[in-house]
């Protein structure tokens, strides 16, 4: 009999700015979410503006990874003017999809760039087959799923779609605490709209109860001795369930983060990779992610994980957050830049140390440790300490890595 070969669904991976989605495609998405200066639910990464943002498609087609812009506020009529030329200049920068929540928006890029592939955003909050088969009728390709369903439901909804349309979800990644994104509190504490990219994440903030008599007297509400966090949700993590996932009817599985670090994207984008092909080498129900993969995740800033709505309903568990911050095991000392002749050329992002032990994640496979020998600074001068930002050194390294590995530190 021959070996049952399963169809694997999209790896699609954030990018906040140039530097993430290098790390997003070279650490094997299959596709790359980025925004650009207006329109997008992330105000505050760089993005991309027209230059950048035809520059990073370019590497990432170089490479076979498709690009998606997003454009998925809510839109007002003084955006309305604007959309045109935008749709415009995505395609004319090569971008394969764009990612639309309002109505307008989709109506006004079918008639402007008709050939453009359309994903409707989560921001749009599909929880059924009939709006998501609608929405296909309207020309949308791809819908991305409101986060609060249950696999069994997106399995139903992947397979009641018309023939070529398809399901993305989130599966990794921050969680908000109001329904689909749909959040009032940034606006309403800061006057940031968090429905137009602006999110002050309140719902991050600590509390506390005051009684109207008496002002400036504070009543401690508290889940334990750091405060309460009923606001605030845990991480979604799914690195765990991969046959599920396969074999749900997604055809995109999408890591959130557009505003993290490049760091942060290679390593999650690197778990997920690993953790498919190594599904795809041995695909079975009981298949199990390599545990290297599983601690992958506890060295990226995180909190505390679990499998969102996956399998448990909102109304059953809340996945409120119950740890006061997020957990910070490790950071990014450097980038792998090149290796030739038992040295490793990077360039510098955290401060570290000759003779300290550190950590290199390459590309598809696990990390591994050093020690560093002979550092020396980019002039070949030999130093104690790698201070500076950006700054080039070198250290002894016995192992050929590619250029972009990261090599990080444990942090205390």
């Amino acid at each position: 009999m021959d070996k049952y070969t399963p169809v694997l669904p999209e790896l699609l991976a954030p990018a906040g700015d140039f530097e993430s989605l290098r790390a997003a495609v070279d650490f094997g998405a299959d596709a790359v979410y980025l925004g650009a200066e207006r329109f997008g639910m992330r105000s505050s990464p760089k993005n991309f503006d027209r230059d950048t943002l035809a520059l990073g498609v370019r590497y990432a087609h170089r490479r076979g990874v498709r690009v998606y812009l997003t454009c998925n506020i809510l839109m007002h009529n003084g955006d309305l003017d604007a959309l045109p030329d935008f749709f415009r200049q995505a395609q004319q920068c090569g971008v394969d999809a764009l990612i639309l929540t309002d109505l307008a928006a989709l109506e006004l890029a079918r008639r402007t760039v008709p050939e453009m592939e359309i994903h409707i955003s989560t921001q749009e909050g599909v929880t059924n087959s009939l709006a998501a088969s609608v929405l296909v009728g309207m020309g949308a390709k791809r819908i991305v799923l409101a986060r609060e369903l249950p696999i069994e439901e997106i399995r139903q909804i992947a397979a009641a779609l018309p023939g070529g349309a398809e399901v993305e979800c989130f599966v990794h990644g921050s969680m908000c605490v109001s329904f689909s994104g749909r959040c009032l509190l940034s606006s309403y504490f800061t006057g940031r709209d968090a429905n137009r990219g602006d999110c002050a994440q309140p719902c991050r903030w600590k509390y506390a109860l005051m009684e109207s008599t008496r002002e400036g007297e504070y009543l401690p509400v508290e889940e334990d001795g750091e405060g309460t966090y009923i606001l605030s949700s845990r991480d979604l993590c799914m690195i765990e369930h991969i046959p599920e996932l396969v074999e749900s009817g997604i055809s995109s599985l999408k890591i959130e983060g557009r505003a993290k670090a490049s760091y942060y994207t290679a390593v999650v984008t690197n778990a997920y990779r690993c953790a498919l092909d190594a599904y795809r080498q041995a695909p079975s129900p009981d298949f199990r992610t390599p545990r290297w993969i599983v601690e992958e995740l506890e060295k990226v800033s995180h909190r505390t994980y679990c499998t969102g709505y996956y399998f448990d309903s909102p109304l059953i568990r809340a996945q409120i957050h119950d740890h006061p911050g997020y957990i910070r095991g490790w950071q990014v000392a450097a980038v792998v830049e090149r290796c030739e002749e038992g040295r490793c050329f990077v360039t510098q992002r955290n401060r570290f140390f000759d003779g300290e032990e550190l950590e290199i994640l390459p590309h598809g496979r696990p990390p591994f440790s050093i020690t560093v020998h002979r550092l020396q600074d980019g002039e070949g001068n030999a130093v104690e300490c790698a201070p500076h930002p950006m700054m080039e050194a070198s250290f002894d390294c016995d192992f050929s890595v590619e250029p972009g590995a990261i090599v990080r530190r444990r942090n205390g």
